[in-house]
């Protein structure tokens, strides 16, 4: 029973995959001002079968809670960047003065 939960876990996870591939893909397709008909209709019938996949897993005994939308779109999941010892907004640049020629001739 807990093997048939887990693969189907596997595959709502796959389809989410590919759902979020074919979502892009459909923001492309209308940034380029072309028809995505083809596309909005695969993404509903993924969401059509992602539905039966969440009654299959519940009707095995998946317990745990599945996040909604609105959770799945707040999670952030970005990775760390790492901490430098920089202050936010400032960059290291020149100074004027650091770029003018020395007066030492090479060679002296």
């Amino acid at each position: 029973m807990d093997n048939r939960i887990n693969e189907t876990r596997r595959k709502i996870s796959a389809l989410r995959a590919e759902m979020l591939a074919a979502e892009a893909a459909i923001r492309d397709r209308i940034k380029q001002d072309l028809d995505y008909a083809d596309s909005s209709f695969r993404l509903l019938k993924m969401r059509t079968e992602m539905v039966a996949l969440v009654g299959r897993w519940k009707a095995a005994g998946g317990t745990d809670r599945l996040p909604t939308v609105r959770e799945r779109l707040k999670e952030n999941l970005r990775p760390e960047k790492a901490q430098d010892d920089k202050t936010p907004g400032k960059s290291k640049a020149k100074k004027p003065s650091d770029n003018k020629p020395s007066d030492k001739k090479p060679g002296n």
